[in-house]
């Protein structure tokens, strides 16, 4: 039986995509000759990756003589929302509150890093998005 999809990004889907949006738009071969910079990435298995970003509408793609062009259907900003989200409703019962606690809890914030937090929520209250 076939694992399910991951709703979200892989580390391998997302690793495609950062070429895709540093590139704009590239072809199989490209990917993988730029993933493979870092480590090795077969081109079978990028076609593979493509496909599947494409059922999960990250990708759309143009053809260009035999070869498929692809282009990243959503943008870096969208993928760290979307990303968040999952991880808000995963493990923090879909509370920004908490997820923000559990990093102040967990890491160390110097001073300009909170300062900088509090000018953000004051600016979101000042909005009445707070």
């Amino acid at each position: 039986m076939a694992r399910p999809a991951s709703p979200t990004l892989t580390q391998s889907e997302q690793a495609i995509l950062e070429v895709l949006w540093d590139k704009d738009e590239a072809s199989v071969r490209e990917v993988a000759d730029e993933l493979s910079r870092h480590k090795p990435a077969a081109y079978t298995t990028v076609l593979t990756m493509f496909n599947v970003l494409a059922k999960k509408g990250f990708v759309t793609h143009r053809q260009e003589g035999r070869a498929f062009i692809y282009r990243a259907a959503i943008s870096r900003e969208q993928a760290r929302k979307q990303a968040l989200d999952h991880l808000l409703q995963q493990f923090f019962d879909g509370s920004p509150n908490l997820l923000a606690q559990h990093l102040l809890d967990r890491h160390d914030v110097d001073r300009a890093e909170l300062k900088t937090l509090r000018d953000k929520v004051s600016a979101a209250k000042a909005r009445g998005n707070a």
